[in-house]
């Protein structure tokens, strides 16, 4: 079911009473939505997509007690460190760990993982493979963390390069099983006035999930998306949407832009 933080009573900031649907995985989604809050927004959450433990451990408990083997480890998301990630005490010195983007280094570096690197291009495989290692990444041994049935893109392309690449799932996404009624009901009553996605399945989840009223309602609605592909399959959906930088403090700047073009809200 869509849930709410507790808005202010009496809403103040550039955000005040904007309705900001937050629809990451549940795990990453409340330091999002008190970013929104602080800034007078209410933050209506609804995660997307469920993460979960994979169905078979072992391929990364046999991955953790062989990683002073590899050269470097790549994990490709927050729910990758979050599932993928050894005790740290465990972690060998001389591995260097790469990220997509500041969301995932934040997370890597708050479990004492601080060997990091990444992109300095674009936050995505395109530009982890723009960094001076993995573009010389001919002989070296890597492994990839990621979710079952991940983008086969950065470990083909780091293979082309001459690199060894393992891939390890560490967990799973699934599609919400509950909670339609009250992301319509939501959209219905005109409480979303902006919605936040942050990957294509996401989207689609969350677009399957909708009655035609709330696709309607939707589509009135600006969708703030941070990468260059999402942003693609929400147009083919019809969406008006916001690119913004890949990051939180990216979304925060497209919304407070946004806002700040907006009639006053009436409170």
């Amino acid at each position: 079911m869509a849930y709410s933080l507790t808005p202010p009573a009496e809403p103040a900031g550039p955000l005040a009473g904007r309705g900001i649907l937050v629809t990451r995985p549940a795990r990453q989604a409340g330091g999002f939505a008190e970013k929104i809050a602080a800034l007078g927004g209410r933050p209506i959450i609804f995660p997307a997509i469920v993460i979960l433990p994979p169905a078979d451990p072992a391929p990364v408990a046999r991955a953790h007690a062989v990683l002073a083997e590899y050269d470097y480890a790549i994990f490709v998301s927050a729910n990758a460190v979050e599932y993928g990630v050894p005790d740290p005490r465990r972690w060998p010195p001389a591995l260097i760990a790469f990220a997509p983007g500041p969301g995932t280094a934040d997370a890597l570096a708050s479990v004492g993982i601080n060997a990091i690197r990444i992109p300095t291009t674009t936050f995505d495989s395109e530009g982890l493979l723009d960094l001076p290692e993995l573009a010389a990444a001919t002989g070296k041994r890597i492994v990839i963390f990621r979710g079952e049935g991940g983008r086969e893109y950065l470990g083909d392309a780091l293979s082309a390069l001459g690199a060894r690449v393992d891939h390890v799932a560490c967990y799973r996404r699934a599609k919400p099983e509950s909670g339609a009624a009250g992301l319509n009901e939501a959209f219905r009553e005109g409480r979303v006035d902006a919605v936040t996605i942050t990957s294509s399945e996401g989207l689609d989840n969350l677009w399957a999930l909708g009655d035609p009223a709330m696709r309607g309602a939707w589509r009135r609605c600006p969708t703030f998306v941070p990468h260059p592909h999402i942003a693609a399959r929400a147009r083919e959906i019809g969406l008006p949407v916001v690119e913004t930088a890949a990051s939180d403090a990216g979304l925060v700047a497209g919304l407070l832009e946004w806002a700040a073009a907006q009639p006053p809200t009436k409170n």
